[in-house]
């Protein structure tokens, strides 16, 4: 298994470390970080871009690796308001100053030349079995995954589970798409689905366009007791084999000529729906 490596080209700049050339060792790591679900799955860390998402992390009172900063931004107030709510050994273990442009060569920002952060991928928890949950088939478009997190966090679902068929929930994109969601929530990535549902104790919910499917502010919908929401690929939707083991099946009632939402529109018109009659209480 590959290391996250040292620094090899260093100098003391302002008792951090330097890095000067695109050709250093850790900066090859980070790209791969920030371009490969695989290296990022095999050494259990991530990259988050810019100063957003580090303070979000922060705020959760979590630690970055590393922070490569360019040059330029390093005088920045927002910069060393961050830097300064680290402890005093890790401003100078983890911090790193990087020449200009180096970061913007593989950064995945458009035209960003940004603080690039190293972090650790969370722990993989057990599969819910009773807890309200969030549960992701299929769905391959980061920033759909990434809305769906920032909605199920805003609506207080704390645990959300993904198939091996969905976009890696830690690629830069997702990241940036769930607006620090990812640092508040339980995330279970590569789940088997099928043995999930069997093991759930709970009414499972599942967004489908039926004559079956039930009126999501319909009555009978227990959506003020613990359950679990499912939504599927952007063009297929939920599979027919766990479909099956659905307790409802709901559709989202529209007065307008569109047929269908956008599953990360779909998936917050629910959670919120579910939040609305749980403040009733």
């Amino acid at each position: 298994m590959q290391r996250f490596q040292t620094v090899t080209e260093q100098t003391e700049h302002n008792t951090m470390k330097t890095i000067n050339s695109a050709q250093n060792e850790q900066l090859k790591q980070l790209n791969k970080l920030l371009n490969q679900s695989k290296i990022r799955r095999q050494l259990g860390l991530a990259a988050i871009e810019g100063v957003h998402l580090l303070d979000s992390l922060l705020q959760t009172q979590q630690m970055p690796l590393k922070i490569y900063i360019p040059e330029h931004r390093l005088p920045h107030p927002d910069v060393q308001t961050l830097i300064n709510k680290l402890p005093e050994n890790l401003q100078r273990e983890c911090c790193i100053v990087v020449a200009n442009g180096l970061l913007q060569k593989i950064t995945t920002l458009n035209q960003a030349d940004d603080i690039i952060s190293v972090i650790k991928r969370p722990t993989q928890h057990t599969l819910p079995e009773q807890e309200d949950c969030v549960v992701l088939e299929n769905v391959q478009d980061p920033g759909n995954i990434g809305t769906v997190l920032r909605s199920a966090a805003a609506a207080g679902i704390h645990n959300i589970v993904l198939n091996k068929g969905c976009a890696d929930a830690f690629s830069p994109k997702v990241l940036r798409a769930g607006m620090g969601a990812h640092f508040l929530l339980n995330i279970v990535e590569q789940a088997d689905l099928l043995d999930w549902a069997t093991r759930y104790q709970r009414p499972i919910l599942i967004t489908l366009l039926n004559q079956q499917s039930i009126s999501l502010y319909h009555h009978d919908l227990p959506l003020k007791t613990p359950c679990a929401w499912v939504f599927g690929n952007e063009g297929s939707g939920v599979s027919p084999t766990l479909a099956q083991h659905a307790t409802y099946t709901v559709k989202i009632p529209m007065l307008g000529k569109t047929e269908s939402l956008n599953i990360a529109m779909a998936a917050t018109v629910c959670l919120f729906e579910q939040m609305r009659q749980r403040l009733q209480d």
